[in-house]
């Protein structure tokens, strides 16, 4: 499948109910407005294409850059370009399936992550991802992680975040209070203190990511 007819293919699935809801979430007019389920089974019919996906991401089309991360090849990026996709996002569910689907699994990730998690950053999306990579690593791999003081950038700069921001950022915030009793106290704390996300809509039988109600609920099934 070449750019062309994937572009078609794309536009073919789009409707105007899911391009009014991309809207109101914040995605500009380049959308074709599909459905991620359908733009998942376009994947499988792709499987891999690297330069096809490439040149799905040139073109700004949200569409576009959602199909573009499910058949990229994330090592045959290098850093820098890591670095530019990135930061080219402007809608933030297109930057969830980046970091999940092409950040997350970059050779490159921990040097990415602490170049996107220095207090400088200035871009919203670069450190969206970096606050991202670091909610996973206290997850999955601490080790080397200076967790207290971790939470203290929390508490001194969650606030005053962006939203894209806010959102990874109090992730982490919820990782360290779940997975270290130690420290849960002040990771409830400092969400308290806070308040982001306290009247969060959630549909029923989801967690709140009030980051308080997150951590309880989450401890609580840890026994």
């Amino acid at each position: 499948m070449n750019l062309k007819e994937a572009l078609k293919q794309l536009e073919s699935l789009g409707n105007e109910k899911m391009r009014a809801l991309n809207a109101k979430n914040g995605a500009g007019k380049n959308q074709f407005g599909v459905k991620r389920g359908d733009i998942r089974v376009v994947a499988e019919k792709i499987k891999t294409d690297h330069e096809l996906a490439l040149a799905l991401w040139q073109t700004g089309n949200i569409d576009a850059q959602f199909l573009a991360t499910l058949v990229i090849k994330p090592a045959n990026l290098s850093a820098d370009q890591m670095d530019r996709m990135v930061r080219s996002v402007t809608f933030v569910w297109v930057a969830d399936w980046l970091n999940s689907y092409v950040v997350a699994p970059h050779p490159d990730k921990e040097s990415l992550r602490q170049e996107w998690m220095a207090t400088k950053e200035k871009d919203p999306m670069a450190a969206r991802a970096g606050w991202r990579l670091t909610a996973d690593r206290v997850e999955e791999n601490p080790d080397g992680l200076d967790l207290p003081a971790l939470l203290d950038r929390i508490e001194s700069e969650m606030g005053n975040a962006a939203p894209e921001v806010q959102w990874t950022m109090n992730s982490a915030l919820a990782q360290i209070g779940i997975h270290f009793p130690k420290l849960r106290k002040r990771a409830i704390s400092i969400g308290e203190k806070l308040g982001i996300y306290r009247d969060y809509p959630v549909s029923k039988g989801c967690t709140s990511p009030f980051a308080p109600i997150w951590i309880k609920a989450m401890a609580s099934r840890q026994g």
